[in-house]
């Protein structure tokens, strides 16, 4: 049987592809339309980015990622917020700093009017451990 939560986190892993697919191709109407005016993004680096700033960053072209794929992820539906914890294996650029490796991310989705849009997230790179 389906249940209702299933559905919903079948659309957040379908709203997943679909950002990564317009970071990957600096598609800015579609990070427009999921990203919420309000967002707040804590980048590696530790600052932290609004939507108008990452809109910028892509519309400019110091954002350029050559690839993105999600490796693991794991999804909580909180009523109308949906938690996404992901490991992201990105190869890139921001600016003049290489992406290359894998980052962490958290992203947290809010529905409004029918419609998912992103308003927090956090990424942290992951460093191999030596031993």
């Amino acid at each position: 049987m389906i249940n209702s939560e299933s559905i919903e986190n079948d659309i957040i892993t379908k709203m997943e592809k679909e950002l990564l697919n317009a970071m990957k191709n600096c598609n800015v109407k579609k990070l427009d339309q999921l990203l919420h005016g309000a967002l707040l993004f804590n980048i590696p680096s530790g600052e932290t980015t609004t939507k108008s700033m990452d809109l910028d960053t892509y519309r400019s072209g110091n954002m350029r990622i050559n690839q993105i794929n999600s490796l693991e992820q794991q999804i909580n539906l909180i009523g109308d917020n949906a938690i996404v914890s992901a490991v992201i294996d990105m190869k890139g650029m921001y600016f003049d700093y290489s992406l290359d490796g894998k980052y962490k991310i958290i992203r947290v989705w809010k529905l409004f009017h029918n419609n998912w849009k992103v308003i927090a997230g956090s990424s942290i790179a992951i460093t191999k451990s030596s031993s």
